[in-house]
């Protein structure tokens, strides 16, 4: 049973981290624009720092994968 929670961990860090690379402004507007008066675009560091989260997401995404596969074939 753990396997599958792992595996599931690991498919839910894999969609995130796949999104926050393809598109980095996604949560933006809901997150950081409302804190600031008139219309304005993310900087070039938030995406950055988005992408840079998101190959961390795909690599912790990788481990509880591995993790939850070990679980369940050992």
């Amino acid at each position: 049973m753990l396997g599958f929670v792992l595996i599931l961990f690991a498919i839910i860090f894999f969609a995130l981290g796949i999104l926050s690379k393809r598109n980095p402004t996604w949560g933006w507007r809901a997150n950081e624009a409302w804190k600031i008066k008139g219309d304005s675009e993310p900087s070039d560091a938030y995406i950055n720092d988005m992408k840079f989260r998101g190959s961390v997401s795909i690599l912790t995404g990788s481990f509880f994968l591995a993790c939850g596969l070990l679980v369940i074939f050992l």
